[in-house]
């Protein structure tokens, strides 16, 4: 399995987006996300990458199926979503380019493609002329019911990269998961790295 990165602008954009969708909805049903996701919700709030003329998809894909996806935006396209969280900060949403999501199917995980998808979104946001990158991760309690046995957290990659925590840059987001009846609240952190 040899996977191809391509990063995805335009028509071809809005062309992948129902596949990313479908990748969303498998992928995040997994923990920390354990996300209970339909794919009316999933076009919905897909639509803003279509609306947003700096927004871009970047596409893992084996031969011509799309397994993988990241997406990304300026932070500023989000701000009805995110000026709660930045109100305290100093920080100016329109200096920052936001790596929203990350999906790949667990068979190709290992190949370099979580690199892939940082690497083309930095590059595409530093050609819009931002100087800053971030994206938020979920927080969840050590002790919830679903914590997998053995579950590695994502930090040391993202601290690799040079992202860092932004302290009390948090948003909150309600969607229903795998084990719930409906909605709940989740804290997702920010995360912050100069291009």
């Amino acid at each position: 399995m040899t996977l191809r990165i391509e990063t995805l602008t335009g028509a071809a954009l809005a062309a992948a987006l129902d596949d990313v969708a479908r990748l969303r909805i498998e992928v995040f049903r997994a923990w920390p996300y354990l996300y209970d996701g339909d794919l009316a919700y999933e076009r919905d709030y897909l639509q803003s990458y279509r609306d947003s003329a700096g927004a871009v998809v970047v596409g893992a894909f084996d031969a011509d199926r799309l397994v993988g996806a990241a997406t990304g935006t300026p932070l500023a396209d989000h701000a009805d979503d995110f000026a709660a969280a930045f109100a305290q900060s100093t920080l100016d949403m329109a200096d920052i380019f936001y790596c929203a999501e990350s999906v790949l199917l667990p068979a190709y995980r290992g190949q370099g493609a979580g690199h892939g998808f940082f690497d083309a979104r930095e590059a595409h946001a530093r050609s819009l002329g931002f100087a800053k990158s971030a994206f938020c991760s979920v927080i969840r309690p050590k002790e919830h019911p679903l914590h997998p046995t053995g579950y590695t957290p994502l930090d040391p990659f993202w601290r690799k990269r040079g992202y860092r925590p932004l302290p009390g840059v948090v948003a909150e987001f309600a969607w229903k998961d795998i084990d719930q009846p409906k909605e709940t609240s989740k804290a997702l952190q920010f995360w912050l790295r100069d291009l």
